[in-house]
Parts: structure tokens; C-alpha cells; sequence
């Protein structure tokens, strides 16, 4: 599905927690979501699209309550916009394929990137790598 899908499709195809999240910016509550704790080994997808996003490789505990990453697989498949809502400079991190909203992204990462991409588990499906 690319950005160009109709509203009406988007509230079809995903449940209503991913629409709020995905397709109006929502966030879900910290220690809540599926994959905040989760620890196999596999890529995170966006649940829009199915685009590859995270890998299990980069993903870290930062005690935030919301799945965190230092990076994403490819640079290109994540977009970054500046976010001024609720009177904070953020950087909101998007899917690039499909235009949906994964969370923030911080300067308080692991020194190896010093980022902290703090993702929505409802904005995210997860497969299995293959090897274990």
C-alpha cells in the first residue's frame, strides 16, 4: 500500500489502534505494546506496508517502555519530519513507502550511532529470521 491509498481503504485494511497510530500520529502507552520486550531475532516491518524497517540486530533495552533501535536496515526506507506538537522539538520517524507514523527519534542512543529510534509496537509486524 503506498501513501497514495484512500483513507477509507487505510481504516479497512489496518484495526483501529494501528489507524490511530499510523494514520493520525498516535502514540500507544509506554510497556504496552507487543514488541517493547520482545527479544527474537527476526525484521520489523511496517504494519502498513510490510516495508522492512528494524532488525532485531539493532534493536535495544533503553527503558523507555516502546521499542528502540540505534538504526534502521536502510536509511531509505524510513523518513524523518520535524515535529513541533505538544510544544517539543521532536523528529518524527515515518514509513517512506507508505507515509506511516512509527514514533520519534532521539539523540540519547548507544554511542555506536547515538540514536534512539523509540517505535510504536502497533506500527510494526514482525518475521522471524529464518535461521533460528
Amino acid at each position: 500500500m503506498e501513501s497514495k491509498t484512500s483513507e477509507d481503504k487505510w481504516k479497512k485494511k489496518l484495526t483501529k489502534e494501528q489507524y490511530r497510530v499510523l494514520r493520525k500520529k498516535g502514540t500507544e502507552p509506554a510497556f504496552t505494546g507487543k514488541y517493547w520486550d520482545y527479544h527474537e531475532k527476526g525484521i520489523y516491518k511496517c504494519a502498513g506496508c510490510g516495508t522492512h524497517l528494524f532488525s532485531s540486530e539493532k534493536k535495544f533495552d533503553s527503558g523507555s517502555g516502546w521499542p528502540s533501535f540505534d538504526q534502521p536496515i536502510d536509511e531509505v526506507n524510513v523518513e524523518e519530519k520535524l515535529d513541533t506538537n505538544y510544544g517539543m522539538k521532536r523528529t518524527e520517524v515515518l514509513c517512506n513507502k507508505c507515509g506511516g507514523h512509527l514514533g520519534h527519534l532521539f539523540n540519547d542512543g548507544p554511542k555506536t550511532t547515538g540514536c534512539r529510534y523509540c517505535i510504536n509496537s502497533i506500527s510494526l509486524d514482525f518475521q522471524p529470521d529464518a535461521k533460528h
